[in-house]
């Protein structure tokens, strides 16, 4: 198609004579970078992987320890795949995983408003702080028996421990980074007559953001471990009771390895998701 006005000239008015040709080499560019970086990433955790691997594999040839006492890593993965296919590993991992999610939700919410309220109130840190620490310094383990005991073997008494777990270093973190907002930042926004409601939720918590969702990605692998002492406590469902008997009635110790091998992932999936949930708020560091 040619211009009229131009006698021939090919009509690319709307083009700037100098915008440079998006060649299809450049634009695989950024395709082939985030390529690399994946590979970059994962490439020390596989070979960790199967360096542990095959150290385990050493000592069970070395040691000579029967199956039922120390198996093998191929027979904890024949016995890990027989227990997806035989219908025994999912309804365990579906129980405890709507245990560590709705406990991690629980206790990461009460935490941050806790926290929040802690670090704009002397008085309010005064009152409660021994409280907080006397209940971190008790061990959930301890606490598990009488909270099975006073809630059942239900799901409450699973939230209620995964709850605990998670609160006090999520509630202490947020503290801490409340605490330390730039006070320039407060300045500016009282400055811009602010109300209070506004400098937390436009200030304080998106500077503290950072220190918050670090201890975030700490919280939701304690609600793995909350999850399982709650069932340990008792349940008749969920991967804590799936190693009970496993170990007890079974005496299938791979099953067992299986079931821990299967927490192993789940904690490191769900860190996996925080750590791209704070790199999406605050950007990668």
């Amino acid at each position: 198609m040619t211009s009229p006005a131009t006698g021939g000239t090919p009509a690319t008015e709307g083009i700037p004579a100098s915008a440079p040709a998006v060649t299809p080499r450049a634009a695989a560019r950024p395709r082939q970078h985030r390529r690399r970086s994946l590979v970059g990433a994962l490439g020390p955790a596989v070979a960790s992987l199967v360096v542990f691997a095959l150290v385990w594999q050493v000592i069970v040839l070395v040691s000579a320890f029967p199956p039922y006492i120390l198996p093998g890593p191929l027979t904890v993965a024949e016995r890990f795949v027989k227990a997806w296919l035989d219908g025994t590993m999912w309804p365990n991992v579906a129980t405890t995983l709507v245990e560590i999610l709705l406990g991690f939700a629980m206790g990461a919410t009460i935490a941050l408003i806790a926290g929040i309220v802690l670090a704009r109130s002397p008085l309010a840190e005064r009152l409660l702080s021994p409280y907080l620490v006397a209940a971190q310094a008790t061990p959930v383990l301890a606490l598990a028996p009488l909270i099975a005991l006073w809630f059942g073997t239900g799901l409450a008494p699973k939230l209620i421990i995964t709850t605990l777990i998670v609160f006090f270093p999520v509630a202490v973190a947020t503290m801490v980074g409340v605490r330390s907002v730039d006070p320039r930042l407060l300045e500016m926004a009282r400055s811009f007559r602010a109300g209070s409601w506004q400098v937390v939720t436009r200030v304080e918590v998106p500077a503290a953001a950072p220190v918050i969702l670090g201890a975030m990605r700490v919280g939701v692998t304690l609600a793995v471990i909350g999850a399982i002492v709650g069932e340990w406590a008792g349940a008749d469902k969920g991967l804590g009771e799936l190693i009970n008997i496993a170990r007890a009635s079974l005496f299938d110790t791979p099953l067992m390895f299986a079931a821990l091998a299967q927490l192993a992932i789940i904690g490191v999936a769900l860190y996996l998701v925080m750590l791209a949930v704070e790199r999406r708020i605050v950007g990668e560091r």
